[in-house]
């Protein structure tokens, strides 16, 4: 009776704590229970078929129909029933992430065969790759799509669908994007690049690009300044800088694209097609100052000074333009054989207007220097040198600089160039004529200095004739004055004299007063000297005697102290031995501290047994030596 008990309470409790335990076990096998977390999402593989086709189609790898394999539906978070263990495999996969700043790009695994010259597939209604289903029944291709997926999180069947992140395209302020696609139509015969296509977003939107008719290959249209979410599988982009214009400059634009424009040169010029802006050639308007998004593939932009622009035939001079880097000095021959230099300055001015021309002429304006204004120059100054003898092309270097002004300039005109100025600078004539001209020079001069010496002489003489007449007055005047300053010295003698004597005798009565008071300050200096050593000597006689007296009284007053204190204890030792014993005592101590011989060294008797008086005597000389010896010793 109890176990039954102990059964049924077991059976109430337990089954459903297992059940608690193992209810997911038990509902995937019992009722085929998938649960799929929040954060995730299943991705379901048949394994077989009990009713219906069993194989997939020829080429396919993804079940849409029921079929066994990969199934396109995936599980979305939340439960789901029949799914039977035996029948399905269910893996739980993370929800594909794209982080911001990035794009992914797609790669399907299975649907249609692409298209022939086609490398990628064309977007197909899908859910952004999140439905499968749509994806193959509305034509998906396999390979590499023209769509993307932008930041988020998805949802992504990776059964159908590989996914690869790519950074995001970004281009920097005074940048350009040149783009070049690998898909679309050829380009025409004819051009370098394909023609802009609108409504494509900036190449983001690659089917509509290709759709609108879209060229494959370098792009006319550049991407400015920003991010894009652009398919790196479709569009190559390469960053170059801006295309700046100086101040003081305009850019002619030689355009290699577009179609064959209209000249509108005229006809009489004769030299290159200029046309208007957006056809092939040089355009007619150029550009002024100013920063533009120019693609340098096909477009060129050859700058043209608009101001003064100044050029020197000079070896050591150059200009910051460099445009005249490699024109030297002249070389010239005179009509009488001499060859020297001279150094040429040449400013010019190109208006806007004319720089078209000049471009579509030249090309630019470096070909301008070495094809015109060189030959045009340099040639002018030979032959104008030919013309005339050195030195009478020295002294005509102002006519000549404004004959050479107005010949270049009348040849410039039929260039399109306004010759500004033409200017002469430093002339290096031979040293041979130099020589004759400074030789002929100092000649002339020393003419001129003979001349002026002449004349200087004949003025001398008659101012020699002045002279000595001024010079009689003088010695007349002289002498009148020489009698008044003899008596004004003799005056001043007998005055210096009396100055004199009356000086000695107060420099004597000075230095008597001197010696006076020096002998009454060394009398007092005596007298105070002597004066402080006597006080001296007394204080220190009285300090002597104050020392002895202190230091006697002091030495008695030890004396009486030592006295008393002995005489205490002579006292108390009498007390102790006795009388008669303390002096033996004393007596004992005194011998002993003196060294005093109570017997004899040698003792001299008469007897027969010592030798008598005649050992004693030996005894004593011994001993003698014996001192002696010890005290050199």
């Amino acid at each position: 009776m109890q176990n039954t008990e102990i059964i049924r309470w077991v059976m109430l409790i337990g089954i459903p704590l297992l059940c608690l335990v193992f209810y997911r076990l038990i509902l995937r096998v019992f009722f085929g229970v998938v649960i799929v977390p929040e954060d995730r999402i299943g991705l379901v593989t048949k394994k077989f078929v009990l009713f219906g086709k069993q194989e997939l189609p020829e080429g396919r790898i993804i079940a849409l129909n029921g079929e066994a394999g990969f199934q396109a539906q995936t599980l979305a978070p939340g439960v789901y029933f029949w799914k039977w263990i035996w029948q399905y495999a269910v893996t739980f996969q993370s929800f594909t992430i794209i982080p911001t700043g990035k794009i992914g790009l797609v790669l399907a695994k299975d649907g249609g065969e692409l298209e022939t010259g086609a490398i990628l597939a064309r977007k197909v209604p899908c859910d952004a790759f999140q439905d499968a289903r749509a994806f193959l029944e509305n034509g998906g291709r396999k390979g590499r799509q023209t769509a993307i997926i932008t930041p988020g999180s998805y949802r992504i069947n990776t059964f159908l669908f590989e996914l690869e992140i790519t950074d995001m395209v970004s281009i920097p302020e005074n940048a350009v994007g040149i783009v070049t696609t690998l898909e679309g139509k050829a380009i025409e015969d004819g051009q370098i690049a394909g023609k802009a296509i609108a409504a494509h977003n900036k190449f983001q939107d690659v089917d509509t690009f290709l759709e609108n008719g879209g060229y494959k290959g370098l792009q006319e249209q550049v991407m400015l300044a920003g991010s894009y979410f652009l398919n790196p599988w479709f569009a190559k982009v390469e960053m170059v800088r801006m295309t700046e214009i100086p101040i003081g400059h305009v850019g002619v634009v030689i355009s290699f694209v577009g179609q064959e424009g209209e000249d509108l040169s005229g006809v009489e010029f004769k030299h290159g097609n200029i046309v208007a802006k957006g056809h092939k050639g040089v355009w007619a308007e150029p550009l002024g100052p100013g920063k533009y998004p120019i693609n340098p593939y096909i477009m060129k932009i050859e700058m043209v000074p608009t101001t003064n622009l100044v050029l020197n035939w000079a070896a050591a001079r150059s200009e910051a333009h460099q445009l005249d880097k490699n024109l030297s000095t002249i070389t010239v021959r005179s009509k009488d054989g001499f060859t020297f230099n001279l150094d040429v300055a040449q400013i010019i001015h190109i208006p806007t207007t004319e720089a078209p021309k000049v471009i579509a002429r030249f090309g630019n304006m470096s070909n301008l220097v070495t094809q015109v204004l060189e030959p045009t120059i340099g040639n002018y100054f030979r032959n104008s040198a030919q013309d005339a003898d050195a030195i009478d092309f020295l002294k005509s270097r102002k006519e000549r600089q404004e004959s050479a002004k107005n010949h270049i300039g009348r040849v410039l005109e039929q260039y399109n160039v306004h010759g500004v100025d033409t200017l002469i600078g430093d002339i290096v004539p031979p040293e041979s004529l130099m020589k004759t001209l400074t030789d002929r020079k100092l000649a002339e001069e020393q003419k001129v200095t003979y001349e002026t010496q002449m004349k200087a002489q004949e003025t001398r003489q008659t101012l020699e004739k002045e002279t000595a007449i001024a010079e009689m007055q003088k010695e007349i005047v002289k002498a009148d004055q020489g009698v008044l300053i003899a008596e004004r010295i003799a005056d001043a003698s007998v005055k210096k004299a009396t100055g004199d004597a009356n000086s000695v005798r107060l420099q004597a009565n000075a230095e008597a007063d001197r010696l006076k008071l020096l002998a009454g300050g060394e009398a007092e200096k005596v007298r105070l000297l002597a004066k402080a050593e006597a006080e001296r000597t007394e204080w220190i006689a009285v300090a002597d005697a104050e020392k002895i007296s202190r230091t006697g009284n002091a030495e008695a007053e030890k004396i009486l102290a030592i006295g008393k204190s002995s005489a205490e204890a002579y006292r108390l030792a009498v007390e102790a031995m006795g009388g008669d014993n303390f002096t033996q005592l004393k007596v004992m101590e005194s011998i002993g501290e003196q060294h005093v011989r109570i017997m004899p060294d040698v003792l001299i008797n008469g007897g027969d047994n010592g030798g008598g008086p005649i050992s004693g005597l030996l005894g004593l000389q011994l001993l003698e030596q014996l001192r002696h010896r010890k005290s050199n010793e």
